[in-house]
């Protein structure tokens, strides 16, 4: 009975292991069954083991990988900058959901890789309660795409307190801390010198026009603290660089680098993904005030500005001549919905001044003034050119336009998703066009590789301990 109960457990081993039958003559006793079963198991752990180390050396395959869960995982830390008024039991975030990197072998991880340095930099929200759900698929995109490879810390930022509900589902999508703040109400409020009976009149004449968020004075306020006191919050304070987050957002492909490194590395101050024209009747007067501010102050035009960029508007490409019926500007900007920025920049003494002149002359209340081209004149201006930096690389999008690589080759490699945008995602997005800035009318980008830094490629930014 023991013969044929020990027959039957080794040929289900032989089955399950797949040994040929032919090993079975050269086999004279049960331990030598054993030796080679267990030597089969231990050369499939072995590849297996190699093919996990071997992918976890290719950053932009993570997403591939099955989960590994670690007996230990390091709490998400919180901090509370007076941004809500309910005491929150911070023991119950014992975890993030996305897991930190895990390698078999503890050199491979990039905290204790010498080449693979975090910058001072953090990701940045400016956010509402109500915009919960937005805000955490911009979260996971971002984090799924580029953060759970780094970890960087997230800044929120809110003109009201965050719930506690808010708190608990963005501290646990971030992969990294987690910091709240609310916002002073002298850096949001609308200041003291604007007259609130012309103030309540041009709002009507804006919503008379149909101006779009002519309606709205939080939006007013937005763009005022966007412009000038984003920088000069307390926690903000604590970094010298930034990456823009808004609700609804996604990302289209794996980032494959660190862009705080690439700002760090290639000095650059300012970095953007989408470039378009503004809305002219949002803006009537503000060129006419900045070239007051720089006529005052001449010395503050860098001698290899791209206000070329700003100022010309012939056909270029599949872009068409820009007819701006008198105004000398060409309406280009950068969207500032994502923008990747050097904070020190914005401290700068000639930006301080630059914004506090704008401020002063009412524009961002009586007309509807916005933080994009405040930041994207300042940048073709006060800067060099080559300080500004097109992410050309990674794919984007914000209602109503997207933007992927324009390589082939880059998008596979980077990995990305390249749906087609056809009336399904316009009705889902509420629009009735979604525009690819790549080949639109709309976009800028043609102007900026003429009359910017030029068009540039990701080969430049190369760093092999980034990539298998």
């Amino acid at each position: 009975m023991a013969y044929l109960v020990t027959t039957w457990a080794i040929s289900i081993f032989l089955l399950v292991f797949q040994i040929p039958w032919e090993l079975i003559g050269t086999l004279h006793s049960i331990n030598d069954h054993f030796q080679v079963t267990q030597s089969i198991i231990s050369r499939r752990f072995n590849e297996s083991d190699f093919l996990l180390q071997r992918s976890k050396l290719k950053p932009q395959s993570n997403s591939y990988i099955s989960p590994l869960f670690p007996k230990y995982i390091e709490p998400v830390k919180i901090e509370n900058k007076h941004a809500i008024d309910t005491e929150i039991d911070y023991s119950k975030f014992e975890m993030s959901t996305h897991v930190p990197i895990v390698h078999l072998k503890e050199d491979l991880h990039p905290t204790n890789n010498p080449h693979w340095k975090l910058q001072n930099a953090t990701i940045l929200v400016l956010c509402r309660n109500w915009e919960l759900e937005e805000i955490l698929g911009s979260m996971r995109s971002l984090e799924d795409r580029f953060n759970k490879d780094y970890h960087y810390p997230w800044t929120f930022l809110n003109d009201e307190p965050f719930t506690v509900e808010f708190i608990q589902w963005t501290s646990m999508m971030a992969s990294g801390s987690v910091s709240y703040e609310l916002i002073p109400s002298e850096d949001w409020d609308t200041p003291d010198h604007i007259d609130e009976e012309k103030y309540d009149q041009c709002v009507q004449e804006f919503i008379q026009k149909e101006i779009i968020y002519g309606h709205s004075k939080s939006y007013r306020n937005m763009c005022h603290f966007n412009s000038g006191y984003f920088f000069r919050q307390e926690l903000t304070n604590r970094y010298d660089y930034y990456m823009r987050v808004e609700p609804g957002v996604e990302y289209f492909c794996d980032f494959q680098m660190d862009p705080f490194r690439l700002m760090k590395e290639r000095q650059k101050k300012y970095g953007f993904i989408v470039g378009l024209h503004e809305y002219p009747e949002t803006i009537p007067t503000l060129w006419d005030n900045v070239k007051a501010f720089f006529d005052e102050n001449p010395n503050y035009l860098h001698p290899n500005s791209a206000i070329d960029f700003l100022i010309k508007n012939e056909q270029i490409g599949f872009n068409p001549e820009y007819i701006t019926d008198g105004i000398e500007y060409n309406m280009c900007h950068f969207w500032s919905n994502f923008e990747i920025g050097d904070l020190n920049f914005f401290r700068s003494k000639e930006y301080i001044e630059y914004f506090e002149y704008l401020s002063n002359k009412g524009g961002f209340h009586y007309e509807r003034w916005g933080d994009a081209p405040v930041h994207s004149i300042a940048a073709a201006m006060l800067l060099d050119k080559d300080e500004v930096h097109h992410f050309e690389d990674i794919g984007y999008y914000h209602v109503p336009f997207y933007t992927f690589p324009s390589a082939t080759t880059m998008k596979l490699g980077k990995k990305c998703v390249v749906e087609k945008r056809g009336k399904s995602f316009a009705e889902k997005a509420g629009e009735h066009t979604i525009e690819d800035l790549n080949i639109s009318a709309s976009g800028c980008l043609s102007r900026w590789w003429k009359y910017g830094s030029g068009k540039r490629f990701l080969r430049e930014y190369w760093h092999s301990e980034d990539f298998f």
